[in-house]
């Protein structure tokens, strides 16, 4: 089952409504993902040099005051950081590798749950409104989001397991349908090095994207790929850091809507999500075709 929506702002103005214009969106998809929700936000950039991480706790009353205490002197650079909930959003003037070192040393416990200049990801175990309440999502700020509510079929409900599952530097995936080869793919993926959190078989798909990255793929050319060695049913939506993508597989029996006005291109699983959003009436509305990429973004910062 589950339910995908996306918000692209194409009108900068918006930016300070993004979280407000995506709850409702986010909370629609309720009957198709009841177990857990989460969505993968743009925007509060950091400047070059830096990282931005994501860190969750799987449970209540983790101390981040005296892990960032530790991590400061233990780096031994600049950094900001902020609690929300059980996550908290690191901004480190070092590299990513240096910093999910220390991490993994000083607070292995800790999922990253995403790194890179501009993307923070918030998930967890509930329904969509009390996700979106625990993270605080109609304040926030930003370009652009990806969310996904999910009804597990072939895994466990765990914070972990929910969707989205980061793929990269500022790079995420969401799924709605089931791969029928993640097994066998997965087993090819740790052969190269792909390292897996989760038995979801969305994150199989996240890791083989990773991996064609890696090979020099650009992003419509891993997802081109995707397309034949990827088999079931799904659609995809990427979100990056200039803005976002969808792709549905050859036969494309998941639902997927697409909108674009002057001032947003959405996205969801069935237009009762994109009905709240302004001048809506008036967008241009289409069913997205079987194994075409769409793509929206900006222009390189």
């Amino acid at each position: 089952m589950c339910g995908i929506v996306g918000l692209y702002l194409k009108n900068p103005q918006l930016e300070a409504q993004l979280g407000k214009l995506f709850e409702p969106m986010l909370e629609a998809m309720t009957d198709r993902g009841p177990d857990s929700a989460g969505f993968a936000i743009y925007g509060d950039e950091v400047a070059d040099g830096w990282v931005k991480l994501t860190l969750q706790s799987t449970t209540d009353g983790f101390d981040f005051h005296a892990l960032m205490s530790a991590l400061e002197g233990q780096l031994g650079c600049s950094l900001d950081w902020f609690q929300n909930a059980t996550a908290a959003v690191l901004k480190v003037n070092t590299d990513e590798a240096s910093a999910r070192a220390a991490l993994a040393e000083l607070a292995p416990e800790l999922r990253i749950m995403s790194a890179g200049q501009s993307i923070e990801i918030l998930k967890g175990m509930g329904l969509p409104r009390e996700i979106s309440q625990r993270f605080g999502l109609a304040g926030m700020k930003g370009s652009h989001i990806i969310g996904h509510t999910r009804m597990a079929t072939e895994s466990a409900v765990t914070m972990e397991g929910s969707h989205p599952f980061s793929t990269g530097a500022d790079l995420c995936l969401v799924h709605n349908g089931s791969l029928s080869n993640h097994f066998r793919l997965r087993q090819e993926l740790k052969r190269e090095g792909i390292t897996f959190e989760t038995d979801n078989d969305t994150e199989v798909a996240a890791g083989y994207l990773t991996w064609r990255l890696q090979q020099g793929d650009s992003l419509k050319e891993a997802l081109d790929n995707s397309l034949e060695n990827l088999d079931g049913f799904y659609t995809f939506a990427i979100g990056t850091r200039n803005g976002f993508a969808v792709i549905r597989d050859p036969i494309a029996c998941k639902p997927a809507i697409l909108a674009e006005t002057d001032d947003y291109v959405a996205m969801a699983s069935e237009y009762q999500a994109l009905s709240s959003l302004p001048g809506i009436e008036n967008a241009k509305i289409w069913e997205p075709a079987p194994a075409t990429l769409y793509v929206w973004e900006r222009e390189s910062a």
